[in-house]
């Protein structure tokens, strides 16, 4: 398993909105975000700003005080970027939360291991966190988050449900 998780800003925002940020400290002890990612999700009303407050405060996410200038992803938005760039720089293994395709697949044209909500929902499940991932995938749907169907099904047939 990874020793250090680096988020992205829609992971964050996604999981504020649907109550996932309790399952990161299960998961994952805690999160770590560059201040990019930080300043994309606050301050500005974005849904589940409360819930990022509460874990920031808790340390449940933790900000990362450095930015490395390189390499530069001119292709990925700054949050992707710096989200990489923080991964690649770090001395330990990290895991990178993120769900931006084409970041993604930078991430893992890099050697990065990536995960995205619907994968967090699956480990939650797996975990014994949330009692119904089919649940919490509505719940998902409610937000203006995209996702497949397929991404969906598949990772409820992974789950058993």
């Amino acid at each position: 398993m990874a020793q250090i998780v680096i988020a992205d800003a829609s992971p964050i925002i996604i999981l504020a909105q649907i109550g996932g940020l309790d399952w990161l400290v299960p998961l994952f002890g805690k999160v770590w975000l560059t201040e990019i990612v930080r300043d994309e999700i606050l301050p500005g009303g974005k849904p589940g700003e409360k819930a990022i407050l509460e874990a920031l405060a808790s340390s449940v996410l933790v900000v990362i005080d450095k930015d490395w200038p390189k390499p530069q992803f001119p292709e990925l938005d700054e949050g992707e970027a710096s989200t990489i760039r923080a991964a690649l720089n770090l001395p330990e293994k990290c895991l990178l939360l993120m769900d931006e395709r084409l970041g993604r697949m930078v991430a893992q044209e890099n050697g990065l291991s990536v995960a995205g909500v619907a994968g967090l929902i699956g480990m939650s499940k797996k975990r014994g966190l949330i009692p119904s991932a089919s649940v919490v995938f509505e719940q998902l749907l409610q937000t203006d988050f995209r996702i497949s169907p397929d991404l969906i099904r598949s990772v409820l047939l992974k789950v058993g449900e």
